[in-house]
């Protein structure tokens, strides 16, 4: 099993390109399943989740080619319908097939999800949904299986709370069913919103893109046809650099990113005392003089995001008074303050709230990974301490970051890959 070894204090300076969005390639690599032509997506990032559901399609009979960040797939010979547990329980996201399956085939038997540990992310509300739009859902042997052999039929759906994968299996399904749904307390992120837009180009009528209503025509049951497209840059990716230019005091420009998509994180930043400034796909942060003390409560988009909390809060370490760090969506998203205490960070646990005492100097030690953010944060965290910091279990690590320790090395941190 490989770990990452960091030597710290480091000093980084340069350049570093950010990659394609996770979490926009995996639903429209899903939404693909809605067309039977061929289909191109560009600047797809060479992560594990990306390779585990490309796996999945494989046994679903998808023909694909998967070069550099270029995917072309073809879904005209799917012949099974069934996304099966040894897949789906490695990444929740896998979850993302139930909607178009259904939609476009009629029938589709779909492994309950797992994934990070980060709490109770429960998918009734895509259940709930896809049976106001006319679908049988049964459970059976940690199944969901779910038939429409009509088709789906347009309906109106109250999200309960909102949910991202929620409203993007959603949208899918709504896709290709029978007259129009609409959407009510859609979920806003950036992701669900290209989503959106490339469905909207390959033909569906969606009114309301970028706000939490949604009205969707569906093609009832004709199958779209995608032009070529690229993903979204990867707003989580470019936060976590961002983070490591701040934690180390350092000057730090990002290319290929979309600074709209990062406002409540560079706020914060501005509000720890650094400055950053943006001009096209490029953003440079320059560093605070000393970093200051802030408040964070996480929110869905366009509030601060859950999958910046852990980094902010290896931030919150470096900075000076007390930080406040409030987690509002995942109940167990706090896994990794012991680890962070290893190193030495003060930090006082009351509920889903975190008060962290600051600066601290932290001291390298053996820490590990619970899941994708929080290793992301014990990297930020080794950057900043003195000595070597080993952080263990990365294959939580490669789920959702391209190249990470390759490109914090490019940027003159010290930091090695290496196996157990």
């Amino acid at each position: 099993m490989d770990y990452l070894s960091i030597t710290g204090p480091s000093r980084l300076q340069g350049e570093v390109a950010i990659s394609g969005a996770k979490n926009a390639a995996l639903p429209l690599i899903a939404a693909t399943l809605l067309s039977d032509q061929p289909c191109t997506i560009e600047n797809i990032p060479q992560v594990a989740d990306i390779r585990t559901l490309l796996k999945l399609f494989e046994k679903l009979g998808s023909k694909f080619i998967f070069e550099e960040h270029t995917l072309t797939i073809d879904n005209e010979a799917i012949d099974n319908t069934i996304a099966t547990y040894d897949i789906v329980k490695t990444m929740r996201a896998s979850i993302l097939v139930l909607g178009p399956l259904l939609a476009r085939f009629g029938r589709c038997e779909v492994s309950l999800p797992g994934g990070c540990a980060i709490g109770q992310r429960p998918i009734d509300l895509h259940l709930k949904a896809l049976e106001q739009m006319g679908a049988l859902i049964e459970i059976k042997n940690g199944y969901v299986v779910a038939t429409a052999p009509e088709g789906l039929q347009g309906a109106q759906i109250i999200f309960d709370k909102v949910t991202v994968t929620g409203s993007e299996n959603i949208i899918m399904a709504a896709a290709l069913a029978r007259g129009k749904s609409v959407l009510i307390n859609v979920a806003k992120e950036p992701e669900v919103v290209q989503l959106c837009e490339i469905l909207s180009a390959a033909g569906v009528s969606i009114e309301g893109i970028g706000t939490g209503e949604l009205t969707i025509h569906g093609t009832d049951r004709t199958p779209l046809t995608f032009d070529p497209f690229a993903i979204i840059p990867d707003r989580i990716e470019a936060g976590t650099y961002l983070c490591a230019a701040a934690i180390t005091y350092s000057s730090v420009t990002l290319t290929n990113v979309r600074p709209d998509h990062l406002d409540a994180v560079t706020a914060k930043l501005h509000e720890a005392g650094c400055r950053i400034e943006s001009e096209g796909d490029s953003m440079v942060l320059y560093p605070a003089a000393r970093l200051k003390a802030f408040e964070i409560s996480t929110a869905e988009y366009p509030g601060f995001p859950t999958d910046m909390q852990a980094q902010f809060m290896a931030l919150a370490t470096q900075a000076e008074g007390v930080s406040i760090i409030e987690e509002r969506l995942f109940e167990n998203r706090f896994m990794h303050v012991s680890e962070l205490q290893r190193l030495g960070a003060s930090i006082h646990l009351k509920g889903n709230t975190a008060t962290l005492n600051g600066p601290i100097q932290l001291l390298g030690a053996d820490v590990m990974a619970t899941d994708l953010r929080a290793s992301s944060a014990l990297v930020l965290a080794g950057l900043a301490a003195s000595g070597v910091t080993n952080v263990h279990r990365i294959y939580h690590l490669d789920r959702g970051y391209e190249a990470l320790h390759e490109k914090l090395k490019s940027l003159g941190a010290k930091i090695e890959r290496l196996r157990e």
